[in-house]
């Protein structure tokens, strides 16, 4: 049992930063993928980027990629999410989750999904 806790959310202006942590606890992580996606209001929930603990390898949406970094604090067993040139279409709670099943980066083959921290970019 993997237990997760989002943190770092906020309200941001437009082309600013923020750092979000995903804190896990619970078990050994050697081995498993760590997700991260959004979801805004009245949208379906979106894959943002995850890492691989164990190789640090990482992965992320097309359309992040460039201004969103993933990566990994093993000492403190924390995934960060590091989001820079916010634009307030970036707006939503944002999630993390251990990927269950290879394949897709659908919220299907995630579990153990914390509650997520809102992010909020104003123009």
């Amino acid at each position: 049992q993997v237990q997760l806790v989002e943190s770092g959310g906020g309200l941001v202006q437009a082309g600013g930063s923020l750092r979000l942590s995903c804190a896990a606890s619970g078990r050994a992580f050697s081995g498993i993928t760590i997700g991260w996606f959004r979801q805004a209001p009245g949208k379906e929930r979106a894959f943002v980027a995850e890492v691989s603990w164990s190789s640090g390898v990482t992965y992320s949406a097309d359309s992040m990629r460039g201004r969103f970094a993933i990566s990994t604090d093993n000492a403190k067993s924390t995934v960060y999410l590091q989001m820079n040139s916010l634009k307030p279409e970036d707006t939503a709670v944002y999630y993390c989750a251990v990927r269950l099943y290879g394949g897709g980066h659908t919220p299907r083959e995630y579990g153990y999904w914390g509650k997520g921290t809102q992010v909020t970019v104003s123009s």
